[in-house]
């Protein structure tokens, strides 16, 4: 069986999780009668809010056969047994007469928010192609161009698909221009699609088989995997994603973190089809989950390398980049007693959270006003808002929270430098040389008509031109640096208003 690993990428709200939903449609992974909107936003803020926040990794199986496109979702029967376990048998069946034809697809579906690139960039490395989606009526925006580079920078091959094409105002050759314009893709090689109505989905899958390439061979005979996602279940311990890169794992293998030296034995394997459903092992190129009855939260870090016990790798896999928090603000339990039960509360909470989203950071504060507490780092203001949403949702922590801020750098005298989160850590004047603020390259991407106006906000916050460049006919995407103390509160607010809701930036 052949193995294709891909991650869905756009920009907020171009149908990503549509057309997730669709493909497993497709590939009969969910019945007509399982089948919901955005089945893979499991949590309830991600349904209320219509936005995807952590990515999901799934695995269905489709039967390829080259130059025969199917209509697979037009006449499909309901009663048709479904689910992963339906699939893995048909394939096991068919493999003997058409043995070229059987895949299994193991694809991420992603974020769109520029809060939550960070997870973007980790489904990416478990991955060796992308489905770069563009809304048919919007064209190319800011975080289309951003996810576009992260996928170049990984070298993944790339299908660029045009989604909505069923509306009336959709604008499929001139967006195919702007794709060609602004990333370079050539505007034949786009790909007409409507997650809605499942128009063009075939044409999809197959694309997907014949053009993303399959995952590289094993380069030693030992087992590594990659930790992308990790969560904790209090009945399983943590559970841990992962993305095999050479070996097997298999239930009741020991296994070693090579990042942190703790040895677990493996329980369960498993795979999202989409439901969790068992495996029995883990091969090359194949992504999955395992628990190993592994109870401390320090255990597992995100972008460590698995190996067996017996027999460990000597070289990790090369891990993620650490997330640059750019927001930080305090977070208080909004009761307190003596004994301090409130702030442990806390503290496991965010342990657990971090566990699963570890783009924020956090370090103990004391205030003399609201007690103990934990100085936050995040991403940006909706990745705050949303770890306080979860907190009080998951944990039922009600927590207090201080006006976000920006972190600055003093440079001493002696040539040393120390990062300052609060007034009150500046040291006394005269002891320091400078002090720096950080600055953001920002690319807003608006309609030529409100150039002007996008212009001078962009100077009444300190900031400073660096180029332009047109995108299609009627938009265009400039470039600036600007100190990120500007733009944390109302920047993107007052774009939006400036814009009548056109202007995109990502920064």
């Amino acid at each position: 069986m052949q193995i294709r690993n891909f991650s869905i990428i756009a920009h907020i709200d171009h149908g990503k999780s549509t057309l997730a939903d669709r493909l497993m449609q497709a590939t009969k992974a969910v019945s007509a009668r399982e089948a919901r909107a955005q089945l893979l936003d499991d949590m309830d803020i991600e349904r209320e809010r219509g936005i995807t926040i952590k990515a999901s990794a799934v695995t269905v199986m489709h039967h390829h056969i080259k130059g025969a496109e199917s209509d697979a979702l037009e006449g499909d029967d309901p009663n048709a047994p479904s689910g992963g376990e339906a699939s893995i048998a048909a394939s096991k069946t068919e493999t003997g007469s058409k043995a070229d034809s059987a895949f299994m697809l193991n694809f991420i579906d992603t974020p769109g928010h520029v809060d939550f690139n960070y997870e973007v960039s980790r489904a990416l490395k478990a991955c060796e192609g992308a489905i770069l989606v563009v809304d048919a009526t919007q064209g190319v925006q800011a975080q289309t161009v951003v996810n576009a580079y992260l996928a170049i920078n990984e070298n993944l091959e790339i299908i660029p698909v045009i989604n909505k094409i069923d509306l009336p105002s959709a604008r499929c050759d001139e967006v195919a221009m702007e794709i060609e314009q602004v990333l370079g893709f050539k505007a034949e090689d786009c790909l007409l699609v409507s997650a809605k109505t499942g128009k063009g989905i075939p044409e999809l899958l197959a694309a997907i088989c014949e053009r993303i390439p399959a995952p590289r061979a094993p380069v030693m005979t030992q087992t590594r995997a990659l930790i992308f996602d990790a969560q904790y279940d209090d009945y399983r311990g943590v559970v841990v994603y992962c993305r095999m890169m050479d070996g097997h794992l298999r239930v009741g293998d020991k296994i070693r973190m090579l990042g942190t030296g703790r040895s677990f034995q493996i329980t369960e394997i498993g795979k999202r089809l989409p439901k969790p459903t068992r495996m029995t092992t883990l091969g090359p190129g194949e992504a999955g989950f395992f628990c190993a009855a592994i109870r401390a939260l320090g255990d597992v870090r995100v972008g460590d390398t698995v190996t067996l016990d017996q027999d460990p790798a000597t070289e990790a896999l090369a891990g993620y980049k650490p997330p640059v928090q750019m927001v930080f603000c305090d977070f208080y339990p909004a009761t307190s007693d003596a004994k301090g039960s409130d702030f442990e509360r806390l503290r496991i909470a965010i342990e657990k959270l971090s566990l699963n989203d570890s783009s924020f950071t956090f370090i103990p504060v004391h205030s003399e006003a609201l007690g103990f507490g934990f100085r936050c780092g995040f991403l940006g203001l909706l990745h705050m808002e949303i770890i306080q949403e979860r907190l009080e949702r998951e944990f039922q922590i009600e927590v207090v929270q201080t006006a976000p801020t920006v972190s600055y750098r003093v440079k001493m005298r002696d040539n040393t430098f120390i990062d300052v989160h609060n007034p009150a850590e500046l040291p006394p004047g005269g002891t320091y040389e400078e002090i720096l603020e950080p600055i953001c390259k920002i690319e807003i991407i608006v309609p030529n008509e409100h150039f002007g106006a996008v212009m001078k906000l962009c100077n009444d916050r300190r900031g400073v031109f660096k180029s332009q460049a047109m995108v299609g006919e009627i938009r265009q995407m400039i470039s600036l640096e600007i100190p990120l103390a500007e733009i944390i509160y109302d920047f993107y607010d007052k774009l939006k208003a400036l814009t009548s809701g056109y202007g995109t930036m990502d920064y």
